[in-house]
């Protein structure tokens, strides 16, 4: 389903990366997978996630290294990372979280722990992805509910300009292209031709000034997409 969270599994042992990919994909969240550093790096400058599982010992580049470097670029900083590790030593924690990490894992785990800190940090950057009502100005989007509200007034929208509005209104501010919008509201598997987008921009803002009175929310950046405020 277009617009659920992805989460990269960074694991070298093939039966544990399996049950993590399994367990989280059962959440409800899509899941792609590296068995090394290397590669775990180029599938993010490839494909950026949501979300970072990442394992401290891997082959080639070591954990604590992925982090760095991914915390360290502009582009990459701001994903979470949590990191997995048998290092139960509180100099490795301490370390581990120097490095970037947003949360330190202790192997062995239970599922239902990491599952439950996963979604304390998608909370943070996505938190339509686990039901939250989100609030910008006067219009309000309550996920739980499927419903949108403009200054108490019930917003219509269609499916898709739900999903473009939950884009919006997770990161107001924010420049999209409108590459980056296709990725998150249509699916990154499904080809769609990028007017498209500026199709259900143009619905989207024309149900958010339904009565006339409404200032149009949605500022269209020359050159570079779209950008809610």
């Amino acid at each position: 389903m277009a617009g659920e969270p992805l989460v990269l599994v960074v694991e070298d042992e093939p039966a544990q990366r399996e049950v993590l990919a399994y367990n989280i994909r059962a959440e409800g969240y899509s899941v792609m997978t590296a068995g090394a550093g290397d590669e775990a790096l180029i599938m993010v400058k490839e494909t950026p996630p949501d979300l970072i599982v990442l394992d401290w010992m891997l082959p080639n580049v070591s954990g604590i290294e992925v982090c760095r470097q991914l915390k360290t670029a502009p582009e990459t900083s701001k994903i979470p990372v949590i990191m997995l590790s048998a290092r139960s030593e509180e100099v490795d924690r301490v370390r581990g979280l120097e490095t970037g990490a947003d949360d330190y894992v202790v192997k062995p785990y239970s599922v239902a722990e990491l599952l439950a800190r996963l979604r304390t940090q998608l909370r943070r950057t996505r938190p339509a992805a686990v039901g939250e009502q989100l609030e910008y100005e006067d219009i309000v989007l309550d996920m739980a509910e499927h419903r949108v509200y403009r200054s108490g007034d019930t917003v219509t929208l269609g499916p898709t300009e739900f999903r473009l509005l939950t884009a919006f209104m997770e990161r107001p501010g924010r420049v999209w292209s409108r590459e980056q919008l296709l990725d998150r509201v249509w699916g990154r598997d499904i080809y769609v031709d990028s007017r498209t987008v500026d199709v259900h921009v143009g619905r989207l803002r024309k149900a958010l000034k339904t009565t006339g009175a409404y200032d149009d929310p949605i500022r269209t950046v020359r050159g570079a997409g779209y950008a809610l405020g």
